[in-house]
């Protein structure tokens, strides 16, 4: 399973939304192992006054919050997946974004540079 300092880690991923987007997505659908779990956005804030051409429904147009999850989790040290399973933007009645915890990163700093 992941070690409790990493799941620390991930719960800080609501406390981001909050401070940057002015929501709170819960976590819920924990796997067994502990090493995933879901957002679920309620109001995705991205998606106000968006509509989606006929020729481009396959665009997950907030696909942004995948990565910039990604990137603030790589600088507390962890490698995630991140990836859209459900998005108010197609029909569906909440966005869900889906998290993997894939390992602890750690510095490898060049010889002489400790």
């Amino acid at each position: 399973g992941i070690r409790r300092a990493d799941r620390v880690g991930l719960f800080l991923c609501p406390v981001a939304f909050k401070m940057y987007l002015g929501i709170t997505p819960s976590i819920t659908n924990w796997s067994p192992a502990g090493d995933e779990f879901s957002l679920i956005l309620e109001n995705n804030p991205l998606v106000d006054f968006v509509e989606l051409p006929d020729n481009h429904s396959s665009l997950i147009y907030s696909n942004l919050l995948c990565g910039v999850l990604r990137g603030a989790l790589e600088m507390v040290q962890m490698a995630v997946e991140a990836k859209f399973v459900q998005d108010t933007l197609k029909g569906d009645g909440v966005t869900e974004i889906r998290m993997r915890f894939i390992r602890r990163i750690e510095d490898n700093l060049p010889a002489g540079e400790e």
